[in-house]
């Protein structure tokens, strides 16, 4: 540790604390994720060493940078590049507006780092704002992969305790255990909505119940008939039935037509018919991002 300074605490995440820092050698400010571990434990956190093992092989502009692994018998410290804010920090200092070009910069660079993990069989499961970074640049870097998971073949089952609820897909919210890339996928729409929106969520369930019945009331009840194998869920239950809402520039005011759509092909309750993250940065939404953001 005699090479890094311990500065400020910027916050906690899953399992650590962070801090400011700085490397005496190069005085690159970075950013010190410190996790304490109990002599009661077997090590290392599972959750740890998943983040070191997926951040060595996820090297991408839009993918926060692992610099350093620093162990000892009381501690794990990882050294990641210092971004300044999150998205959530972000939206706070906005008083309610945000300009809808800074909207779709953040949204194209958040799929494109999505699409980049996928592209390597990793599924991040807990995408929302607070694991969203922003450098002083305007470079928006998918962080926090303490609940990330290698996918592949032959299929697994994975938990369904993943994902914090105001981002949970319905299938993972009915307890589906079996699931791919659309689980980000979704989280993703929930956040596009949230950005155009200044920060305002797009569904604050207070519960399981709740944030389904949340999601009905803008997308529909399903049924069997639009989702195949809805009721043999682990978890599903019966819900009133809801028309879908018609009006979606009531919801996202702010976001223009082609917004919009973009936005209803990600959140859709039947996770196959979800679009990919390669083929959403193809939609003509994006047909003016800027050639530095695209490059």
């Amino acid at each position: 540790m005699h090479k890094y300074e311990k500065g400020s605490q910027l916050g906690t995440g899953a399992y650590g604390t962070v801090f400011k820092g700085k490397n005496r050698e190069t005085n690159e400010i970075v950013a010190l994720k410190r996790v304490r571990l109990d002599n009661d434990d077997e090590g290392v956190p599972s959750s740890a060493l998943r983040e070191i093992c997926l951040l060595k092989e996820l090297k991408h502009k839009n993918i926060v940078r692992l610099q350093d692994v620093l162990h000892n018998e009381k501690k794990l410290t990882l050294i990641f590049e210092h971004c300044d804010q999150d998205l959530k920090k972000y939206f706070d200092s906005l008083n309610g507006e945000i300009d809808p070009n800074v909207v779709k910069s953040f949204f194209y660079q958040l799929l494109k780092g999505l699409s980049f993990c996928h592209s390597h069989n990793i599924l991040h499961r807990d995408l929302k704002p607070q694991n969203l970074l922003i450098n002083k640049n305007g470079v928006l870097k998918l962080a926090d992969f303490g609940l990330a998971r290698a996918f592949g073949v032959p299929v697994r089952f994975y938990s369904a305790e993943v994902v914090t609820l105001w981002y949970r897909p319905p299938d993972v919210l009915f307890g589906a255990k079996l699931y791919s890339t659309d689980v980000d996928i979704w989280s993703a729409g929930c956040i596009f909505a949230e950005m155009a929106n200044a920060g305002r969520p797009l569904f604050p369930g207070s519960n399981v119940e709740d944030q389904l019945k949340r999601i009905f009331k803008l997308l529909g009840t399903p049924t069997e008939e639009t989702w195949p194998g809805l009721t043999r869920l682990p978890e599903y239950k019966t819900f009133p039935y809801y028309h879908p809402t018609t009006n979606f520039s009531q919801v996202v005011p702010k976001l223009n037509a082609k917004g919009r759509d973009l936005l209803q092909k990600l959140l859709v309750c039947f996770p196959p018919k979800r679009i990919s993250a390669e083929d959403a940065l193809c939609h003509s939404y994006f047909s003016d991002v800027p050639n530095d953001i695209r490059d």
